[in-house]
């Protein structure tokens, strides 16, 4: 699945994410694929995930950052007149 954090306090290691249906999962620090947690300021980065269910909650296990790639800018064209 993919999703937005909402957002992650390190201190407490534990945050949230919204999926694309606006479901909101919690998220516990070790829920991120090989322990590496977003950055402080995380609200709205991009993470793909898989939702897990224990004890009747849902949660996002094996959360993954999304990396941010710069959309291409289209090219002027010169016309030859």
């Amino acid at each position: 699945m993919r999703g937005t954090m909402i957002w992650f306090n390190a201190t407490k290691d534990h945050g949230f994410i919204s999926t694309e249906e606006d479901e909101r999962l919690y998220v516990h620090g070790s829920g991120f694929a090989g322990g590496v947690r977003p950055p402080e300021r995380c609200a709205g980065t991009v993470v793909e995930f898989r939702v897990v269910e224990a004890d009747g909650e849902r949660r996002a296990e094996d959360v993954t950052v999304v990396p941010y790639v710069e959309p291409r800018r289209a090219r002027l064209r010169h016309s030859s007149r």
